[in-house]
Formats: structure tokens, C-alpha cells, sequence
């Protein structure tokens, strides 16, 4: 039996597809949403489209934005010499907020998982290696999460590069395994920035 009208049961179950949202948190949320003025509920869901209709790719970096380039790559105050590659936009973020950071990036979009049936042309390996052939770049920092599968596609990833006689580095290994990027703090992540190795 519907405890709820159907109408918040089907909000419920739509909110707990969000990842760490369960369905305690997802009633809570759909309560809350209810409860809202229908202005605040309608500026929500105009913005949720609206991250589906204007957010794009960057053509340059592949991270999220809502222009050709993101803010980052239009920044020609950042030295393009320096490619730090991260698994997602969320670690951009991440780095981003140290302060410390003033290269550019390149987001794979994910790591190298067999088991999950995730290879090299899943991601966007083969224009990192494009933009390591043109020359310019002189450094690659390897920031994928300190996993079993960051671990691997930071390695693939040096082994690709290493005939073009780029130097390519890796975060410190001060980052605790298993973790992800995205929650370290911001002092965490910058001295993990000063403390990169060479792979």
C-alpha cells in the first residue's frame, strides 16, 4: 500500500536514482519540494533542464561547459605548456579550488575497467595523445583517483606518452587509496599538487 499520493511516490523513486540518495533522503527532498513555493519549484526544474539543454563538452578540455570552450581553456593567462588529467569535471572542481593549479586540463571521462568492459576508446585518451604530439605541451600530471583503476589508466596513460619525451608526473601519493578526489580538502589536494612524481 502507497503510503504517499502517487504523484511524491513517483518523485520519491525518481530523486533516489540520484547517487547517494536513498529513499529516506529522497522523501525527505520530495516533502520538501512539495512544500516549496511552485516559483521556487519551477526555477529547479527549469535549471535541471537547463543543464541538459545548454551544457556541453569543451572542445578543447572536455570538461563541462556551456560555451565552444569552458572558462578554463579561454583563460590566456593559464600556461597551456602544463595538462593536469583528471577522470571527471567534479575533480577540475576540485583542484580548481586549491588555488594552486594554473595549467589547463584534459577530463577522461572515467578509467580504464575491464570488468566493466571500459577500454581506452571509452575515453578521451586519444586526444590527450594528439595534444602531446603537437609539441607545446611539456608536462602531463596524472590526477586520476588513487584506485586500482586510476592507478592503471595513469600508467596506460604514461606508457602512451612517453615517446613524445613529455614529462609525466603523478599526484603524491599523500592522497589516501581508495578515495575519490572530488571530497579530499583543499589543502589535501595541494600538497598533493607539490608533491607529484614522475612516473
Amino acid at each position: 500500500m502507497a503510503i504517499f499520493a502517487k504523484a511524491i511516490e513517483r518523485l520519491v523513486r525518481e530523486l533516489s536514482k540520484f547517487p547517494g540518495v536513498g529513499e529516506k533522503t529522497a522523501t525527505r527532498l520530495a516533502l520538501h519540494i512539495l512544500r516549496s513555493s511552485t516559483e521556487d519549484v519551477h526555477s529547479l526544474a527549469e535549471s535541471i533542464l537547463a543543464v541538459k539543454e545548454k551544457v556541453q563538452l569543451c572542445t578543447v578540455c572536455f570538461n563541462m561547459s556551456d560555451s565552444e570552450k569552458c572558462n578554463i581553456c579561454k583563460n590566456e593567462s593559464r600556461d597551456s605548456r602544463l595538462v593536469c588529467v583528471v577522470e571527471g569535471p567534479q575533480d577540475v572542481a576540485a583542484i580548481e579550488r586549491t588555488g594552486e593549479f594554473r595549467g589547463l586540463y584534459h577530463v577522461l571521462h572515467g578509467v580504464l575497467s575491464p570488468l566493466d568492459g571500459i577500454g581506452p576508446e571509452d575515453l578521451k585518451i586519444e586526444s590527450l595523445v594528439e595534444k602531446v604530439a603537437s609539441g607545446r605541451i611539456e608536462e602531463v600530471i596524472m590526477a586520476t583517483n588513487p584506485k586500482v583503476e586510476g592507478e592503471t589508466t595513469a600508467l596506460y596513460v604514461a606508457k602512451l606518452l612517453k615517446p613524445f619525451g613529455v614529462k609525466v608526473t603523478r599526484l603524491a601519493q599523500g592522497l589516501p587509496m581508495g578515495g575519490e578526489l572530488e571530497y579530499f580538502d583543499e589543502a589535501t589536494v595541494s600538497k598533493a599538487l607539490e608533491g607529484r612524481r614522475v612516473l
